[in-house]
């Protein structure tokens, strides 16, 4: 039984969701101890002041890799694959230097607007080699004291068609690698690559986080042949895509046929509004469609879903600070959330996403690590619609940021 005594550090008055009065929060050796109302206890306090706790946004996709380009390109992209080849053009030259120090600038921002946890996609191709990996896995090392960051290697140009990149892939799977992705719509046999991904994503036993669907044609797309080789090689629950903007296009009844077909396949979906916003419907001349898929609807059909930030400051979405709270009430702007969504939006940052990327540690909950940032906010129904700031975060029971509360300087 944990004694006043033995707490490190105790969090006062903390907000819980769900909890209707505030708690504190009692820490041992970086992990949660107790959770109880009134802690007894002799050791260093914070007091949150009633503010909501959260256990930090998670964040599923972004490119740290190919942030921050504005000002090296033009960037009257109006298509993916006009900034597919503006990027491509631009990363021969990218160092490990380069990458290093622009991811830095993204993750710093993400860090103080709250994220915890952190998948980035990195591409791998031999334009590239291994150079943004080698910068990300530094990354990953020297900001491990603030937030929790996964590396999910893929081909971005394709991978049947691109002589050399199935060998860079393999390498960075054996030196660090964590989950694998993939891209059919650039290759010219789409099959075939998703077939040797999830080959790959088995024989190195990793989770499998694919681009997919991304336009607004639902006459043909991938996720059929997704969805089969999930369930014909029993990966439901470890396979995610991004974008799949195509599901935005569906009428109702192919729109249910394919909710059903992903909670039957355990195959998560990540939305992205700020690029799929930017770079769907460019075409139209008038009432221009949103290309933006229902996260919140999905969810509450039993589809595992996330929204996410993809690229900050690029051609593929030339705006951005990483923060997924922003992302989050841009979601829920234009996706047309009621206000009997809006949990449902914050559950889009955190406890979704966590599951999407299998985060068995993630949450306040006692045994696990004591990560978590403080809103300013003392009621989590408002934090989606007032965008609160984030005052402090804390991981392992460290400190690793605080913002002070602006003042007002009244006549």
């Amino acid at each position: 039984m944990t004694t006043p005594s033995s707490f490190d550090l105790i969090f006062r008055n903390a907000l819980l969701r769900g909890v209707g009065s505030t708690v504190d929060i009692g820490v041992i050796n970086s992990r949660i101890a107790a959770i109880a109302p009134q802690l007894a206890c002799e050791a260093a306090e914070i007091d949150f002041g009633g503010h909501l706790a959260l256990p930090g946004f998670v964040d599923t996709h972004i490119h740290l890799d190919k942030a921050c380009l504005l000002g090296r390109c033009g960037h009257d992209h109006g298509s993916v694959s006009q900034a597919i080849r503006a990027v491509a053009a631009m990363k021969k030259d990218f160092t490990i230097e380069d990458v290093y120090a622009r991811g830095a600038r993204v993750l710093e921002r993400a860090i103080v607007n709250g994220t915890t946890r952190m998948r980035t996609h990195v591409e791998i191709d031999p334009r590239i080699g291994l150079r943004g990996f080698e910068a990300v896995k530094a990354l990953k090392r020297d900001y491990a004291w603030a937030i929790g960051l996964e590396l999910c290697v893929f081909p971005q140009e394709g991978l049947t068609n691109d002589p050399g990149a199935e060998e860079l892939l393999i390498q960075a799977l054996r030196d660090g690698g964590e989950v694998i992705g993939g891209c059919p719509y650039m290759d010219a046999d789409p099959n075939a690559h998703l077939a040797r991904i999830f080959d790959l994503a088995q024989e190195f036993d990793v989770d499998v986080d694919l681009h997919l669907d991304f336009d607004l044609d639902p006459s043909w797309w991938h996720l059929d042949e997704v969805c089969r080789q999930t369930e014909q090689r029993n990966y439901g629950g470890r396979v995610a895509i991004g974008h799949a903007t195509k599901l935005s296009a569906l009428p109702p009844d192919r729109m249910k046929a394919a909710t059903a077909q992903l909670a039957r396949s355990g195959v998560a979906v990540t939305v992205l509004p700020a690029t799929d916003l930017y770079l769907m419907g460019r075409e139209a001349t008038h009432n221009a469609p949103r290309g933006l898929t229902l996260a919140h609807k999905l969810a509450g059909d039993g589809v595992v879903c996330s929204v996410a930030t993809n690229n900050v400051l690029n051609p593929f979405t030339p705006f951005g600070d990483a923060s997924l709270l922003r992302m989050a009430n841009f979601y829920a702007n234009v996706a047309h959330a009621s206000v009997s969504d809006f949990d449902t939006c914050l559950d889009l940052v955190t406890e979704l996403p966590a599951r999407l990327m299998n985060l068995p540690d993630y949450g306040i909950k006692v045994g696990n690590p004591a990560d978590l940032i403080v809103l300013d906010t003392k009621d989590s129904r408002f934090a989606i619609a007032e965008l609160p700031d984030v005052l402090m975060g804390f991981k392992g029971g460290r400190q690793t940021f605080a913002r002070a509360r602006p003042t007002l300087f009244k006549r």
